[in-house]
């Protein structure tokens, strides 16, 4: 199950359920045992610059290697910049879940 992470200055007008829809689906096309996406968007109100930081974390697997990587984070940031109307500085981020994670349902 991977985690997106999406942190953008306030002075931007985003559709962040948009942009976390868009990196889910994208995820989803590229890599189909992927899972759902868990995402969070984070609207920064203090920052030194216009910017949009996303962090992409996935579980690591024997088909994810560095070739896959970097082609994922390729259409990732194709997909994300769909969503952005405005100039501003972007940084993707795509890493490796620790081995220890543990992701679940929790249905008490």
């Amino acid at each position: 199950m991977p985690q997106a992470d999406l942190n953008y200055s306030s002075d931007l007008t985003l559709n962040a359920p948009a942009i976390l829809a868009a990196i889910e689906s994208t995820i989803a096309a590229f890599d189909g045992a992927a899972g759902a996406c868990k995402g969070r968007a984070h609207k920064v109100a203090e920052f030194h610059h216009t910017h949009v930081l996303i962090k992409v974390s996935v579980l690591e697997k024997p088909h994810r290697d560095t070739a896959f990587m970097n082609a994922l984070a390729q259409k990732l940031e194709t997909a994300i910049k769909a969503h952005l109307h405005a100039p501003c500085a972007f940084s993707l981020a795509l890493s490796f879940l620790p081995n220890a994670y543990i992701t679940n349902l929790h249905r008490p």
